[in-house]
């Protein structure tokens, strides 16, 4: 089950979105491997010369994803065999500096397909910098939260993500920074959300579009109950902010309902976490 969404930004004049591929939450798990595990040669990895090196789930006891590396360094491998059935997290443990040190192939199994990412582990070895395009981080205090997905993300109730599309964002580049706004973009993936958005969010997007088509102010309507609704609904005048002239029609909107933020403002550090 596809399931398309748009998150709010802490850039007022930006959002974020995607589409969710879904599985029912009973068809949806995987090994929740807790200790390093030996699966033996990845039989099933995308490029032939891979196949014959050695897969390791890592034990991070991730619902709908098996997380593993694969490798054919003999020094690693033998770090790995030495040290499995531990959790890597272990105090002492020295698998894990291992992997940092050897960069091996990372790769994630869902019941729906695999990613592999090739390039190297950030750290040290990359400037403590994270490389450009596809990579990967392990990180405790997420892994703890024993998430299957984001909670800002609309995913109805017994559902899972297991993988996650990013269509082209019509005001964001591929590296994060600001673009100028892509209405092409922004139209193809409206008719996306059309047919795979939830109900309470596009109700509310409707709402405003046909309150300023009618050229009717914020007064005319009630907050949205739900919070999804007032998601929608703020997405909906950034978005008419970004992609039609200065309008102070639109502009009492977002007073209104997107905290009277300028479009131009910057991110506020402390709303990282929202």
């Amino acid at each position: 089950r596809p399931v398309a969404w748009e998150m709010l930004s802490p850039k007022p004049r930006r959002w974020s979105h995607g589409i969710s591929l879904c599985l029912p939450r009973d068809a949806a798990s995987m090994a929740g491997r807790t200790a390093l595990t030996e699966l033996g040669p990845d039989q099933g990895a995308i490029r032939p010369q891979d196949r014959g090196a050695i897969l390791f789930d890592m034990g991070l006891d991730q619902f709908q994803v098996d997380f593993c590396i694969r490798t054919d360094d003999t020094a690693l491998l033998k770090v790995l065999r030495d040290q499995a059935g531990r959790s890597l997290f272990d105090h002492g443990n020295p698998a894990m500096g291992a992997i940092l040190k050897a960069h091996p192939a990372r790769v994630a199994l869902t019941p729906i397909g695999r990613v592999e990412v090739y390039q190297m582990i950030g750290g040290p070895d990359t400037g403590g910098k994270s490389p450009e395009g596809p990579h990967t981080h392990v990180l405790p205090n997420l892994l703890r939260a024993d998430r299957t997905h984001s909670a800002n993300m609309p995913i109805p109730e017994g559902w899972v993500p297991c993988g996650n599309l990013h269509p082209e964002n019509p005001v964001i580049d591929r590296l994060g920074g600001d673009k100028t706004p892509n209405r092409a973009a922004h139209d193809r993936f409206q008719q996306l959300l059309a047919l795979w958005g939830e109900g309470d969010y596009l109700a509310a997007k409707s709402l405003f579009d046909t309150a300023l088509a009618e050229g009717k102010g914020p007064e005319s309507v009630q907050e949205p109950g739900s919070r999804l609704a007032r998601v929608g609904l703020r997405n909906a005048i950034r978005q008419a902010r970004r992609f039609n002239a200065a309008n102070p029609l639109i502009e009492a909107w977002a007073k209104a309902f997107d905290n009277g933020k300028s479009a131009e403002a910057t991110d506020d550090p402390q709303s990282k976490g929202h």
